[in-house]
């Protein structure tokens, strides 16, 4: 007879060396170069020895690779996981297209934004053609909680409060300063089919441009393209459900 009690602690021993792996990848997502085995322990608060063996199992599958100094770097296994992410995400194109239709428009820097987890993600991002632009980049992790992108994000994700309904009602957000306090931005939000979110558009940069008029202009810009971008990835979803078919 298996016992039930000592096969869930072993289940639970996996998931938590799994959670330990896990925790050493995300690191280099904070590095753009190579990192010490120092620093990975630093980071994650494990034994070198355990990351070791973590790291041996990466580099034979091409999550790592080991520098002739002997720090580690993301390998090609995870640009090719990237890839297929991408690929994946059917409305590319079409939420890139639109980011730089607004750029051409005159306004600020516009990024999309999806929610991963307590945080947003900058997936996509098209600078604007200012001289002086916000901090933002395609790949960054931001606060769920703070900023226009994320407020429409809980608005549509989150639960239901005043503060939520309003953005809903308004379908635009404004920040000032909510994240970086020389920064302020506005955010529209895109759906799917079945009104499913998408996730946010937003236009950022320094606060000095938003004055009354500019935020007027670029409110009515950002809404109607983030209507169309709406509108045109329900016609593509649908178009590929009937390919399917």
């Amino acid at each position: 007879m298996v016992n039930k009690t000592a096969g869930d602690k072993a289940d639970a021993l996996k998931v938590a060396a799994l959670e330990r792996a896990l925790s050493v990848l995300s690191v280099f997502e904070a590095h753009s170069g190579p990192v010490s085995l120092a620093k990975l322990a630093d980071a994650t608060g494990l034994y070198k020895s355990t990351i070791l063996r973590f790291m041996a199992s990466f580099e034979s599958r091409g999550y790592v690779q080991r520098t002739p100094d002997g720090q580690y770097k993301v390998g090609p296994t995870l640009f090719r996981l990237g890839t297929v992410y991408d690929k994946t995400q059917s409305s590319r194109d079409l939420i890139v297209a639109t980011l730089e239709q607004l750029v051409d428009q005159g306004t600020e820097s516009a990024s999309f934004h999806v929610r991963d987890g307590q945080q947003r993600l900058c997936l996509y991002r098209v600078d604007s053609r200012h001289t002086t632009l916000d901090t933002v980049a395609a790949g960054d992790h931001l606060p769920l909680e703070r900023g226009a992108a994320g407020r429409v994000l809980l608005a549509h994700t989150g639960p239901r409060s005043k503060a939520t309904d309003q953005v809903r009602t308004a379908g635009i957000a404004l920040s000032k300063g909510e994240r970086d306090p020389a920064c302020w931005a506005l955010a529209a939000p895109v759906f799917g089919r079945d009104g499913v979110m998408l996730g946010a558009i937003s236009l950022s940069g320094p606060k000095e441009r938003f004055t009354a008029a500019n935020i007027e202009r670029m409110s009515a810009l950002l809404k109607q393209a983030a209507a169309e971008c709406s509108a045109r990835t329900v016609s593509l979803s649908e178009s590929q459900l009937r390919a399917a078919t």
